[in-house]
């Protein structure tokens, strides 16, 4: 993802002298000796508080949570790390809003969020997950001078209408990709007793892209190797994307029966098949974000630029450019360098896949050698050398 990641930086420090607002806390406010160059480099979003005071108790950049913790070390946290990123390296006031009820949030509760995030003066508003889609509809069209970035959705129409709201701008991923990506990469690297866990029940289609991808990629391999794979896969407790203990005595039950690697696809759920792992010896994938800190038992990680799509999307409305992204669907993928596994050396854990083995699979996908499906409707299907089990 580094060419992505370039482009992004590259909007931060152009806009950092010109930005509009102020961040008004002193760990947050720019040195003016301090170069652009300098602060991107330096500060992470770790370092940044989660939590900030304006003078004025207004906030320009806004995030509205998808369902689970907003420090789920996936989804969540990886978009909200990007909003972050670039109110901090821009000088300008941010906060985030998750919707009242949790996990059994209800669309009147995003609504009421994303209203509070405009009411306090945002001019920009992150909205995460596919989720947001009614709520957003209502809250663009009541707020017609905010502009709204939906990430893992699409352009929103107008209500009854075919004509799109101009101020939301869908940002997309191609998971399909990644997933694809990593299912072969574990299978490359000898193993052939895979599982899959996902959130939403089966019906985020961002999940399900991830784990169709993940079936392509491991029977991909093994057919290169002539080998069988076998795959468990699951919705199954999986709906609110939280940790939970049904999940982990599930996924204890797979490593026990001989399953070497879950691929842990819904946020916090990353938790408990963690737990399950390092119980059993085993090893997880972890999704959206680079997960290999959290976890010894992380062999390597699908991850996607959800914190870097945030920025750029938000500095379309810095630079006068929004009219590129607003109304429109802008789906990324590795022909963009939005998609990928991480290569990092203390990421890196595979033995026998090499980095350069993954790098030439990886540009195969770039160039459309490599044409990954998509439609997850075909994921019941027969397999040369990969056996599905759905639970």
């Amino acid at each position: 993802m580094k060419k992505f990641l370039a482009l992004t930086l590259a909007l931060v420090m152009s806009l950092s002298l010109v930005a509009c607002g102020g961040n008004t806390t002193t760990d947050t406010t720019q040195n003016d000796d301090t170069t652009d160059d300098q602060t991107t480099q330096e500060v992470t979003a770790d370092d940044i508080e989660d939590n900030m005071t304006s003078e004025d108790g207004t906030y320009e950049v806004a995030f509205v949570t998808d369902v689970g913790q907003l420090k789920d070390k996936s989804f969540n946290e990886g978009t909200w790390n990007g909003v972050k990123l670039y109110a901090y390296n821009n000088g300008l006031s941010y906060k985030y809003y998750q919707p009242a009820n949790g996990n059994e949030a209800t669309d009147d509760d995003r609504y009421d969020a994303m209203a509070a995030a405009a009411e306090a003066g945002a001019k920009v508003v992150v909205c995460a997950g596919y989720l947001q889609e009614a709520a957003l509809r209502r809250a663009a069209t009541d707020y017609p001078d905010t502009k709204f970035v939906f990430i893992d959705g699409n352009a929103i129409n107008a209500d009854g209408s075919d004509t799109p709201l101009t101020n939301v701008a869908g940002i997309a991923f191609q998971e399909e990709q990644c997933g694809y990506l990593a299912g072969y990469a574990v299978v490359k690297d000898g193993f052939t007793k895979l599982g899959f866990t996902g959130g939403g029940g089966g019906t985020n289609p961002a999940c399900c892209r991830y784990g169709y991808g993940f079936v392509q990629g491991a029977n991909a391999a093994a057919a290169e190797m002539d080998v069988q794979v076998e795959m468990n896969y699951s919705w199954q407790y999986g709906s609110s994307y939280s940790a939970s203990p049904e999940l982990q005595t599930m996924c204890n039950g797979w490593y026990e029966n001989g399953t070497e690697v879950i691929f842990a696809c819904g946020g916090s759920m990353f938790q408990s098949v963690a737990a399950a792992a390092s119980a059993n010896d085993g090893y997880v994938v972890g999704v959206d974000t680079d997960q290999a800190g959290d976890s010894d038992t992380v062999i390597t990680s699908a991850m996607k630029g959800i914190g870097e799509a945030a920025q750029y999307a938000i500095a379309k409305v810095y630079d006068d450019t929004w009219d590129e992204i607003g109304g429109l669907t802008t789906t990324l993928g590795a022909a963009d360098d939005a998609v990928g596994l991480p290569t990092d050396e203390g990421s890196w854990r595979l033995e026998t896949y090499t980095v350069e083995e993954y790098q030439a699979e990886l540009e195969s996908i770039k160039t459309g050698e490599n044409a990954v499906d998509a439609d997850y409707n075909n994921l019941q299907q027969e397999y040369s050398n990969l056996t599905l089990n759905i639970i």
